[in-house]
């Protein structure tokens, strides 16, 4: 089993949760990690870059002038890339990036990268978080007293503006519904915090679909 600790506001330890590694498939796959990263990468991609071939630019196919016999440099039609409004000689062509993952796949490499941060030591669980209207400078000072250094992802539990306006100024955090969860947001930042509630979808998430595939 696997401890990850629980802190209240003030950094204060209060406890601990266990999750079973198996939940989390059991040792963690660098190959699927990377497979999952590159993924979701190209699928950002929008790859809508377009430039017109010498095909693509109105103007005669006729040769300018002879070959030979002029003293100047041989020259083709109006459309060679070498004239100015020619066309590109290497142009670029509307294209889809996209990389398709199976869904089990994609589901294991995200239980994988949280995996791999648990190992890491990188995963907390903030408890008794109440915040009546968006405050940045206590969401500030909250990570400060839980020694979170660097970039972090904030897992809550649905939709809960209030929190996410008081984080989203914060350069390093990003905060996120724990149901949109993906491996490469995961990975992409250094510490994983979970509030009590967003934990508890998780892992029932976890335990829902462990049942299913028995």
């Amino acid at each position: 089993m696997l401890t990850i600790p629980i802190y209240d506001e003030a950094g204060k330890q209060t406890g601990q949760e266990q999750i079973d590694e198996q939940l989390l498939g059991g040792t963690v796959r660098p190959a699927l990690l990377k497979q999952a990263i590159v993924m979701f990468r190209a699928n950002q991609r929008q790859g809508h870059a377009t430039t017109r071939s010498r095909g693509m630019i109105d103007g005669s196919t006729r040769k300018l002038y002879r070959q030979k016999g002029t003293g100047r440099a041989r020259m083709g039609t109006v459309r060679s890339p070498i004239r100015r409004g020619g066309g590109v000689a290497f142009a670029k062509a509307v294209r889809d990036y996209r990389q398709a993952m199976p869904k089990k796949m994609r589901r294991l490499a995200r239980r994988n990268a949280v995996l791999a941060k648990i190992e890491g030591g990188q995963v907390l669980i903030v408890d008794r978080l109440s915040f009546e209207k968006p405050q940045t400078k206590r969401f500030a000072a909250m990570l400060g007293k839980l020694n979170v250094a660097g970039t972090c992802l904030f897992m809550v539990g649905g939709q809960e503006p209030v929190l996410f306006k008081s984080g989203r100024n914060i350069p390093t955090v990003e905060i996120m519904d724990v149901a949109e969860m993906n491996a490469y947001k995961v990975l992409a930042r250094k510490h994983l915090i979970f509030t009590k509630g967003a934990f508890e979808l998780f892992r029932n998430g976890l335990t829902g679909a462990a049942k299913a595939e028995a």
